[in-house]
């Protein structure tokens, strides 16, 4: 299995970056709102909408008040073939700053290249709203 991590410092509070990242049905408005058109809640399914219509179903696993660490797994729609997707994000206070590590684990091995560009991407857009907000 393929393991993509990319991490950024973001210029807000901790608690204000968890409190984001930790609202996993406002994906839409909080985090990305370029990138995701909308999100809506079945249970602990996460069910975006992409500005092209497209629908991504994503299981969300756990959301750690404690660790400030949300987990989520990709279960359908996603636009690459993978075969296994499992994400999550961790704040972590660094020195008094605040830190967003955002660790993907992928399989097919051969798109984790892919998948690294898009959450390379994904990062500096998080990062760039959580600092607008």
């Amino acid at each position: 299995m393929a393991t993509v991590s990319v991490a950024t410092f973001v210029d807000v509070p901790a608690a204000q970056a968890w409190e984001a990242i930790a609202d996993v049905g406002a994906v839409h408005e909080r985090l990305l709102p370029g990138r995701v058109a909308s999100a809506e809640m079945d249970g602990d399914v996460r069910i975006l909408t992409m500005p092209n219509g497209t629908r991504i179903r994503e299981l969300i696993i756990a959301v750690d008040h404690e660790l400030r660490r949300m987990a989520y797994s990709v279960i359908e729609g996603q636009a690459m073939p993978l075969t296994y997707h499992h994400a999550a994000f961790q704040v972590v206070e660094v020195d008094g700053r605040t830190r967003v590590v955002w660790t993907t684990d992928v399989l097919p091995h051969a798109l984790a290249g892919a998948v690294q560009a898009r959450v390379e991407r994904g990062i500096v857009e998080l990062k760039a709203v959580l600092e607008s907000a």
